[in-house]
């Protein structure tokens, strides 16, 4: 059941608040009454899920989940049973957002819901992609493995996010410093020497490019230009929250230069582990089609796949529907069909998870080490190309004697 934080006075006209777990609102304010508390307040969620924002709940950190999740496979695997495991880890006290959560999730799952159910009433700590792989471990019974595999996913999320932190630190702040410095040649330095430069007859095209970007940000359309860009970043938001949106987004993820490549074999590891996973413990083919789609977590993907669960019920291959989509790279294809051929779909799955996922952490790897220099170099273009086009006209007019 959800948590409530209230507010809210006694009888001697005292305020108090606190946190109750009911079935909704309305029984939360039927319990205050049964108090003889008045209610002020009373929201959803409980106080360790408040927000800065409002109306917004406060996320889980990737690592505490990452912790979570392999705790859970321990005790599963340790023969311990999935309600008295939530209970054992809803007794830590290190966060008290989890435990939080956790409460609730056990207060549903002992209601009889099933474990995804009961987390995908929480956003701010699960994410459809691990409530997919979850409610795909509790339909194939291999929970514990699936819970594993989160963790590995988490950690490995966790360690890319903070490799970027800290290999964007130092760019960031020679690129900040960067726009400051040109920001002040642009607005203080140039108009100065503007005047001297264009009594000194023509000047080069470097020179007249940046006396060209300098009068472009003194008129209206630069000031239109930056509420342009504020105004799509506003409604792009709340449109990738939509099912359209999300379609849109996921397709241009797909196809960005570089990173679609890595997010489409991310996503193509995912699916085929669980795929694989779910055929080893005995799940039909169909059923572990149109669960295993689920964990890909791109809805391009998803569809595509979709498509070879309509593909085998008409008695049909699937690697066919697979390589039409032009998602799937044409050795993961002809993998696939080799193993379909012999039989051998459940193991050539697994292995192609296990390949493609070292490779593309290589490939991220290679990527997280490029950005540092990448950055850097197009800072010393911007700065570079400034310098150029203020000294040269200065050094060809003190050639000319002027």
């Amino acid at each position: 059941m959800p948590s409530f934080t209230y507010q809210a006075r006694t009888v001697d006209g005292k305020t108090v608040t606190g946190v109750l777990t009911a079935e909704s609102q309305g029984a939360a304010l039927r319990a205050l009454d049964e108090r003889a508390l008045f209610p002020i307040q009373v929201a959803e969620g409980g106080q360790a899920a408040k927000s800065i924002l409002p109306g917004r709940r406060r996320k889980l950190k990737i690592r505490v989940l990452a912790t979570f999740y392999s705790q859970f496979a321990d005790l599963l695997r340790a023969g311990v049973p999935v309600l008295r495991s939530i209970d054992v880890l809803a007794r830590q006290k290190s966060h008290p957002l989890l435990t939080e959560i956790l409460r609730e999730v056990h207060d549903d799952v002992a209601g009889g819901e099933t474990l995804a159910d009961s987390m995908v009433k929480h956003p701010n700590a699960f994410s459809d992609l691990h409530v997919a792989m979850v409610r795909a471990g509790e339909r194939g019974g291999f929970l514990e493995d699936v819970l594993a595999r989160i963790s590995q996913f988490a950690e490995r999320q966790d360690e890319l996010r903070n490799k970027l932190l800290g290999s964007i630190i130092y760019p960031c702040i020679l690129a900040v410093a960067g726009v400051g410095v040109v920001s002040f040649l642009m607005g203080f330095v140039v108009p100065k020497i503007r005047p001297v430069l264009e009594r000194g007859g023509s000047l080069p095209t470097p020179t007249l490019i940046l006396f060209g970007i300098c009068d472009f940000f003194k008129t209206p359309w630069a000031i239109l230009l930056g509420v342009a860009i504020v105004v799509a970043v506003l409604v792009a938001i709340p449109y990738g929250r939509t099912a359209n949106g999300r379609r849109v987004f996921d397709r241009l993820q797909l196809r960005a230069p570089f990173l679609g490549r890595i997010m489409t074999m991310v996503a193509i590891c995912r699916f085929c582990r669980i795929f694989g996973t779910m055929l080893q413990n005995g799940v039909p083919i169909l059923q572990s089609l149109r669960v295993a789609k689920d964990s890909a977590g791109n809805i391009v993907l998803a569809d595509a796949i979709e498509k070879a669960t309509d593909s085998v019920t008409k008695g049909e291959t699937v690697a066919t529907p697979l390589g039409a989509s032009g998602l799937f790279p044409m050795d993961v294809i002809d993998m696939i069909a080799v193993a379909e051929e012999s039989n051998t779909m459940d193991h050539v799955l697994i292995q192609i998870a296990d390949a493609n996922e070292a490779r593309t952490a290589r490939q991220i790897d290679i990527g997280v080490r490029l950005l540092e220099p990448l950055l850097l170099l197009v800072m010393a273009v911007v700065v570079l190309f400034i310098a150029l086009a203020l000294l040269v006209p200065i050094m060809t007019s003190s050639s000319h004697g002027y």
